[in-house]
């Protein structure tokens, strides 16, 4: 008995050590931006194959107007740009992460393998959410099952940060780490896709019958959150930093003032 427990604790170590162990960080990039490279084209492949309309359809149902032909198909290219922005925002966030990124792990690799399955599988977000007839039963499914796509492609970006914050002195460079210039904004980054995402998952549950507009607000809003994301982090933390110099001083204005007086003051 006790073999077995020395031996199961020697796999765990080893199992422990192969998971800490460096990985080129140079081919999980290549690997990473090659992978949303085809999930792009094959977004692009969709949307150019389906969704054109034909000639003689043009001419005979919409009296030769292109423009009116094209507006029936206004709800796929909608779900186009939206999906489309989505990786586009989704490998942006993929990017500054590995930018602060010094020395990438093999857990962190499996982590980003993960990431990448979910965002093959955004295209297959975009048939769903186009194909099924508006305010339908599958449609809101659909719909939902986009939401699960977006947010465990995030949150497992979100994990690989997590990750090398728990060695972050080998891993990080020192802009990320905890109180450094760029950690408060690397964390709001990463975590609002995944917020957002299931924040529209909960409202499609309990408000069906607005879960298209929810969704495609979803993916509208985003993109202007990233905007202004930074903004926002720098007026928390100037509020924070603002708070906590004022309750400084008030600290250091009665230590003078116990200072200033005398010892029979003091005990009174």
């Amino acid at each position: 008995g006790q073999r077995d427990e020395e031996e199961e604790h020697h796999s765990l170590e080893t199992f422990t050590f192969y998971l800490s162990e460096p990985l080129s960080k140079e081919r999980v990039e290549a690997f990473s931006d090659g992978v949303y490279a085809i999930v792009a084209t094959l977004l692009i492949l969709d949307i150019c194959e389906d969704n054109v309309p034909d000639p003689r359809e043009v001419e005979e149902k919409f009296h030769d107007s292109l423009l009116e032909a094209l507006s029936e198909y206004g709800p796929n290219y909608l779900a186009y740009f939206g999906s489309f922005v989505t990786i586009g925002l989704l490998w942006f966030v993929h990017h500054s992460l590995f930018l602060y990124v010094t020395k990438a792990t093999r857990l962190m690799g499996l982590l980003n393998i993960l990431s990448l399955a979910f965002i093959g599988g955004l295209p297959l977000a975009y048939q769903l959410t186009s194909e099924f007839a508006e305010k339908s039963h599958n449609e809101i499914e659909a719909i939902q099952v986009s939401c699960v796509i977006t947010f465990f492609a995030s949150i497992f970006q979100f994990a690989i940060w997590t990750t090398a914050l728990l060695n972050e002195r080998e891993t990080l460079h020192p802009f990320a780490r905890y109180g450094g210039k760029e950690h408060a904004f690397m964390f709001a980054k990463l975590a609002l896709y995944p917020c957002v995402s299931l924040g529209a998952f909960f409202l499609t549950c309990l408000l069906s019958e607005f879960s298209t507009a929810i969704f495609h607000l979803m993916q509208i809003v985003i993109p202007f959150a990233f905007l202004a994301l930074r903004i926002f982090v720098r007026i928390s933390l100037t509020v924070v930093k603002t708070m906590m110099s004022l309750s400084r001083r008030k600290v250091v204005l009665l230590e003078e003032e116990e200072a200033c007086l005398s010892p029979t003051e003091t005990l009174s």
